[in-house]
Order: C-alpha cells, then structure tokens, then sequence
C-alpha cells in the first residue's frame, strides 16, 4: 500500500510578515522541475495563516495552524478555534506537541478534545506523541508513546483522517536525533496500534518523524 509522505514544518512562533519571502522562495524550488511526490503543510503562526495561505496556494503548499482551543468559540481570550483557523484557509493543525504538553500543561484528554475541535471545523489534526530522555532510557519509550496515543486519538479517528507525529522530546531543538533503527521500531510500533484500533484507515494513516530534522539528515530519516 503507498502512502503520499507528507512533510510539515512547524514555524513555532517565529515569523512576520517580511518572513513571507521564504514561502515564496520555496514555492519557486517546489515550481521547478518535476512536482513534488510529497504533500508539503507549513504551520506558521495564527498571524500569518491568511496571507500565507493565500500565498503558498500558487505552489502547491498548504497550511495549518500550530495548535487551537477545544471550543469552537467562547470567551478564552487569546485563543484561537479551529473554525477560525479553517476560515484562514488551514487544512491541517498541530495538536499535543511537545511543547505545549510541557509549557501549558496539556495532558492527553486535552489534546484528545482539541483533536475533536479539529475533526469538527473539517480540517485534519496532527497529533503529536513522543518520550522524554528519562523515560527512555527506562526503557519505557514505546510504553509512553503508546499510552498518549491511546488518550490522544479521538473517536472521530474512526471515520476522519489523523496525522500522527513522533516527536521525541530529547531530540526536539538538541540536534540529537534518534538512529534510524530506533525511528523505524517506533513507527512500526504505532503502525501496529493504528490498525488495532483503526483498521483499514490505520493502515492508512501518515506517520511522521520531528526531532532536529536539517537538510544533513533528512533524507535518511
């Protein structure tokens, strides 16, 4: 079975709007020669969405937002909904990453409910799971990953799509990656959970890699 890779970079809060030049730079290498065999999300934060969006449509890249409120409006000021990053023209969004787990204190209901939201406004959630160095080195890495993939995943998986990313947190901005080997038992780990609890469609379903990915060694991963 071939599955289209998909590869997103996760611009964090980074970037204005002088920081558009490089989509536009991007789009001219994607335009160039024979189209990308990739599926190519860029997540930019919530205040570039729109212009990006519009942007990037001429060369293929989509967008998606970094991360969203579990209501789809309300007062929570400085919030952002799925429906408004919808309404921005994201396809994808980014719920559970590392950082927000660890700087917000979101625990595996929380990203299970923002998956929803994401389900809900029509767009297709990137669900972030991985390990801290502590834990494995105990040993307890595919524990751990299974444990928030079976907290994070939400009902909807059963007929909309998901994205799962293995972030490990030991190797998110170290410059330490894990080995190939240690990537593929992974994958092959939540492969294997997906099709238990999804069936077909986990079979289907993308599985990423982030963690101090560079242009050294991102076509090996």
């Amino acid at each position: 079975m071939e599955i289209t890779p998909l590869i997103a970079g996760n611009w964090k809060m980074n970037g204005v709007g002088a920081s558009l030049g490089e989509v536009q730079k991007l789009g001219s290498l994607l335009a160039t020669g024979e189209p990308p065999r990739c599926v190519v999300v860029i997540c930019p934060p919530a205040t570039l969405l729109a212009s990006m969006t519009q942007m990037a449509a001429t060369s293929g890249i989509v967008t998606g937002g970094q991360d969203c409120h579990p209501a789809p409006h309300g007062p929570h000021t400085g919030d952002v909904s799925a429906q408004m990053l919808a309404d921005a023209g994201a396809q994808y969004v980014i719920v559970g990453h590392s950082e927000r787990r660890t700087d917000h204190g979101e625990d595996d209901a929380l990203v299970q409910a923002k998956a929803l939201a994401v389900h809900a406004a029509g767009l297709t959630p990137i669900i972030c799971v991985g390990e801290t160095a502590a834990e494995r080195e105990a040993g307890r890495a595919l524990a751990i990953v299974e444990a928030q993939l079976e907290g994070s995943i939400p009902p909807s998986a059963a007929d909309r799509g998901i994205v799962i990313a293995y972030e490990p947190v030991w190797a998110i901005g170290t410059g330490v990656t894990p080995t190939s080997a240690e990537i593929e038992e992974m994958h092959a780990h939540i492969r294997g959970l997906l099709r238990s609890r999804l069936g077909e469609r986990g079979a289907r379903t993308r599985i990423l890699y982030g963690g101090s990915v560079k242009p050294a060694n991102a076509r090996e991963i």
